[in-house]
């Protein structure tokens, strides 16, 4: 059975096919309540389908939000994800995501894609690196997308927004967009001082990939809270390491290598203090017995793990909630932080 076309339902409808267009195609240009009644009711009838692109065509955007994000397959991002999706289908937006694996060319990539789609927006979930401004070279075929002539993310950023594509942050600010930002360093402090509270007395850290602005804002949080209470970490405890269970793992597996007695570790990822507490069973100890492990995030697999792990609580589906709306509302306040709690478990109690 052929498709029924747009010129049929103008005809059904006994309006031009410019009004019927209009109608159906989500034009700007606004059309009177009764012809828009019967061009609906005829588009009903023929059981007419809109062409996507040509809605998008007329309206200078689709309805399709770009989602990128750093690794799909970490916990911390679907919980993002799943806030974006909720919050998308509420405004009547398709959510389309992509992975950068932390690497600037593909995230270059990806939101050349996007631009080519005409994309209502693009929200980019993670962590930006410190001292970097996104000004590296894209390849013309990266496997994300066509990035076009524009080498920086600054450039591709502006070429969106010349198609009215708006761009959107969660995590750290990045060329004054707007910005779902997160309390890591206050939040990183306020642990330190409720594992102080507890009565630890000797910290080693597992701080994350070197250069990433969350992973030093948690560590030096973090750190900065153990100095009011008059506490030091020896620089040869703070650990480097991938942003993710195996990183957690490694670097628990190189810091058991340099001391004996690390007190309380902090990882500065939930999924970090997964792989560091297999890493310390490795070595014949007890997570929460022989060395306490917090981490942060509050990632949903933590229900199932033992001992229970001290984390700071993050509202991650919020923050999903948070970037739709600011997508969705250009002329409301550009920045929403979001803050969170800490979560005292078995890992670092104290007999």
């Amino acid at each position: 059975m052929a498709q029924t076309t747009l010129y049929q339902v103008a005809e059904r409808a006994g309006v031009s096919l410019a009004t019927a267009s209009r109608v159906l195609n989500g034009s700007t240009r606004q059309v009177g309540s009764e012809l828009q009644a019967r061009v609906l009711a005829a588009a009903r009838e023929l059981r007419y389908t809109a062409n996507g692109p040509a809605q998008a065509m007329a309206r200078g955007h689709s309805n399709t939000v770009g989602l990128l994000v750093a690794d799909i397959a970490d916990p911390y991002f679907t919980q993002i994800a799943a806030g974006v999706v909720d919050a998308a289908e509420q405004h009547g937006l398709t959510v389309t995501m992509g992975t950068t694996d932390r690497d600037p060319v593909r995230e270059i990539g990806h939101l050349a894609g996007f631009r080519s789609q005409r994309a209502r927006g693009v929200i980019i979930v993670g962590s930006r690196l410190v001292g970097v401004d996104g000004a590296v070279a894209a390849s013309a075929d990266n496997g994300a997308g066509e990035a076009g002539e524009h080498t920086t993310l600054d450039e591709e950023i502006a070429a969106f927004a010349d198609i009215d594509g708006r761009v959107v942050m969660i995590s750290q600010p990045f060329a004054d967009l707007p910005v779902v930002e997160v309390a890591n360093q206050e939040l990183a402090h306020e642990l330190a001082d409720s594992l102080v509270e507890q009565g630890h007395t000797t910290f080693a850290v597992l701080g994350g990939p070197e250069g990433l602005a969350t992973a030093r804002d948690r560590v030096a949080g973090f750190l900065a809270g153990l100095a009011e209470r008059g506490i030091e970490v020896d620089p040869e405890h703070v650990v480097a390491g991938p942003f993710n269970r195996d990183g957690g793992h490694l670097a628990m597996t190189e810091l058991l290598e340099r001391t004996t007695t690390p007190g309380c570790v902090f990882a500065v990822t939930d999924a970090m203090a997964l792989g560091a507490m297999a890493a310390i069973r490795e070595a014949g100890l007890v997570p929460g017995r022989d060395i306490a492990v917090a981490g942060f995030d509050n990632i949903p697999t933590l229900a199932d793990v033992q001992p229970g792990l001290t984390t700071v609580d993050l509202p991650l589906r919020e923050a999903g909630r948070l970037a739709i709306e600011l997508l969705t509302d250009p002329d409301g306040e550009p920045v929403r932080r979001v803050s969170g709690q800490i979560v005292l478990r078995e890992s670092t109690a104290l007999p």
